[in-house]
Parts: C-alpha cells; sequence; structure tokens
C-alpha cells in the first residue's frame, strides 16, 4: 500500500492532461495511458518519477496487445512494428509470445515507476465467454506481477458479479469499476477500491461532473482500506481538485479543464 502518511484516498487524473508540474503538485496518484497505445522508454518513466514528490502514485495501464485485438481502432496509435502474424496473436489475454513480449514491456515501466498498480481494461468486445475466461485464468496465473496489483476493468453488462467474483478471489485482482455504473466485486476482507471515472450517464467524456455527484462519490469511499479515485473526462483536473477540496477542504490552486490527452 502506498505510504502517504496513512492516507487511504488517493484522487488523481488518467494520463498528462496538464502539466507534469502541477499534476505532481496538486494531486496524489497519476494513470499513465501513454502505456496501453505504446510503453515509452523506461529511460522517460524514469524521468518522471524522479520529478514526482516521493510520495506520489503512479498507476498504469497494460499494452493494448495484450488486452485489445488488433482491429481495435486504438491501434492507430501503435508504433511498434508487428508483422501481420504478430498482430493476428494480438489481444484477448492469449497466451504467446506476443502477450508476453507486451507484458515485459508493461512490467517495465510499472518497475522504472515502481507503480502501484497495471489496469487492464477489455473492450465491450471482449464478453465473458468460456474461452475468454480461460484465458484470463491462464494469463494471470502466469504473469510474474513482482508486487504489483493487478487492476481488472471490464466493460459491458455480461460481466455480473457471479462472472467476475470468482476471478477476483481466484486471481487475486482489485475489480476496478465506474462507481456511478456499478458496485465492485470485493474479496474475502477489506478491499482496495480503484474507481474510473468516465462522465455520465456511461463513457460520456464531455461531462463535467456537479456538485452532488461527487457528494455521492465521497459516499463510495471505503475506509477500511485504500480508494484510489481516478477522474478520465474532459475536466479531470478541474473536477478531480473540486474532490479533493470536498474531501480534504483543500485550497488548491487553479481550477483550468486540463483537456484529456487518452482515453
Amino acid at each position: 500500500m502506498p505510504g502517504n502518511s496513512g492516507r487511504k484516498t488517493f484522487v488523481g487524473i488518467c494520463g498528462f492532461a496538464e502539466s507534469q508540474e502541477r499534476i505532481f503538485r496538486d494531486f496524489d496518484v497519476l494513470e499513465v495511458q501513454q502505456t496501453f497505445y505504446q510503453p515509452p522508454a523506461p529511460a522517460t518513466a524514469e524521468r518522471w518519477k524522479a520529478k514526482a514528490p516521493p510520495s506520489f502514485v503512479f498507476t498504469l495501464k497494460a499494452w493494448q496487445l495484450i488486452t485489445h485485438e488488433a482491429s481495435s481502432p486504438t491501434y492507430r496509435r501503435l508504433k511498434e512494428e508487428l508483422h501481420s502474424g504478430s498482430l493476428a496473436q494480438a489481444g484477448g489475454f492469449r497466451s504467446n509470445d506476443v502477450t508476453r513480449m507486451a507484458w515485459e514491456r508493461t512490467l517495465e515501466i510499472a518497475e522504472a515507476l515502481d507503480a502501484w498498480g497495471i489496469v487492464f481494461q477489455t473492450p465491450r468486445s471482449f464478453g465473458p465467454t468460456a474461452e475468454n475466461l480461460r484465458r484470463i485464468r491462464k494469463f494471470f496465473q502466469a504473469i510474474d506481477r513482482r508486487g504489483r496489483r493487478m487492476v481488472f476493468e471490464p466493460r459491458g453488462e455480461a460481466w455480473t458479479d457471479r462472472i467476475v467474483a470468482p476471478l477476483v478471489e481466484e486471481l487475486g485482482l482489485v475489480h476496478c469499476v465506474d462507481p456511478f455504473l456499478r458496485e465492485p466485486v470485493e474479496g474475502p476482507g477489506p478491499s482496495v477500491r480503484y474507481y474510473r471515472l468516465h462522465g455520465l450517464p456511461g463513457y460520456a467524456y464531455h461531462y463535467a461532473y456537479t456538485e452532488r455527484d461527487l457528494e455521492f462519490l465521497q459516499g463510495r469511499l471505503t475506509r477500511e482500506e485504500a480508494n484510489f479515485v481516478l477522474f478520465n473526462n474532459d475536466s479531470m483536473a478541474r473536477d478531480a481538485r473540486r474532490f479533493l477540496i470536498l474531501i480534504r477542504g483543500s485550497s488548491l490552486e487553479g481550477s483550468t479543464k486540463g483537456r484529456r490527452k487518452t482515453r
């Protein structure tokens, strides 16, 4: 657990929506998005880590080669030169040389950042079929986590609590949700909560959260374990600052919107 003077709630944003100086000054955590599209050089991640305060927490998204098929539009931002055969093996938690390489590259950046956790976000097209559940189990049972938390964000209504609960318990996953859409499935005992906020009524990134929304969100925090609250909407930086003021009475400088760069 991040050693942040006993702090229970870590508030931040998804991606470098504004200057690193402001992010590291005002927030507790940053979820790096660049690693999903194309992992940077480890030296780049090391520079981010060196600029951040010692108590600052990093998380990151796993490379899309692990979770998304090559037909995904997100591959337009892939810089890695892969031949068609390799692309055919990518995504869907397959177990092969391509996904193993993608995991090692993701983990390399996680190590450089000393990241608390790694987020595996699946597309809506990736449903809980028997084959997909088999792949998920095989993937997470095989990888070397090196002490990092594995955060699983499946998308789509088909991922019911009945399906997610065994994965959380068997594989030691943190179930990531948008708390305005559903409650997380928790493992035995007190569980970390990892929230990603995508706008309302659901994945409406242009949405700016109201005061009533933020009060609702405050009520979804657990006192037993840590809460990670990552805003992922267009006004993410402004909304994250407003939430910090609500829960801590902070007086933060500035309230610029911070236009998003990644989703």
